[in-house]
């Protein structure tokens, strides 16, 4: 069984930045790709990026590049979101997802993992 715990989210200003943390806790053979996902009020939830833990393989969907990264942090056993120049389209629910794949191609596809976190809410004015 593996539990998600997402924090860090609030409310600020446009250009300001967050940082989102996932900890990741239960057994590590049972994943070793993590995700997050936000979906906005009347949306659809949509792929934000993903990292492949063992090799600290990161991917940001192009649209955020530049301005999301993804990091970890194995004292914490965390995953963390950072985002920086925020704009009001960034406010959503943030959501960090784990699974298990068998090589560093961690997906972008929801129903590809089985443990989600609670999520976390970010708003931009």
């Amino acid at each position: 069984d593996v539990q998600l715990v997402e924090s860090g989210g609030g409310s600020v200003q446009a250009g300001r930045s967050l940082r989102l943390s996932c900890v990741v806790g239960g057994y590590f053979g049972n994943w070793n790709c993590v995700a997050w996902f936000r979906q906005a009020p009347g949306k659809e939830r949509e792929a934000v990026g993903r990292i492949w833990v063992p090799g600290n393989y990161v991917y940001v969907v192009g649209s955020l590049k530049g301005r999301f990264s993804i990091s970890q942090d194995s004292a914490r056993n965390a995953i963390d979101l950072q985002m920086n120049n925020l704009a009001p389209e960034d406010t959503a629910m943030y959501y960090c997802a784990a699974g298990r794949r068998d090589s560093d191609k961690c997906s972008l596809i929801q129903s590809d993992y089985d443990n989600w976190g609670q999520g976390t809410q970010v708003t931009v004015s």
